[in-house]
């Protein structure tokens, strides 16, 4: 069987409202009505102990993952960029990783 991959993001969060306020901009400008292709688990939230706001999203494969980013994420990233008027507040992440999973569960 195909072996899932996990794809991990954290932004460093020094208050806290403007990582929620763009994260919420930028899942408002996917206009997601569907599951991307291949996402098997998205989640987003704050991790206050290490100061991080932290996604970690589940793929069945890295390339679909990585389609979608480069095809659906980045341009509406681009567009939220460039209508930001703090576009500071936008950096990319502190960390971002792709790992195999060894082991995966879902209830």
């Amino acid at each position: 069987p195909a072996v899932s991959v996990a794809y991990l993001q954290e932004l460093t969060n020094p208050d806290g409202g403007t990582v929620k306020t763009n994260y919420g901009t930028v899942a408002a400008a996917l206009h997601l009505k569907t599951v991307p292709d291949g996402l098997l688990n998205h989640t987003a939230g704050f991790d206050h102990g290490a100061g991080v706001f932290r996604i970690l999203d589940v793929w069945e494969s890295r390339a679909q993952g990585e389609k979608f980013i480069n095809e659906r994420l980045n341009p509406v990233l681009e567009k939220v960029m460039a209508a930001a008027e703090n576009p500071r507040a936008l950096e990319p992440p502190s960390r971002e990783s792709w790992y195999e999973l060894h082991d995966s569960m879902a209830g």
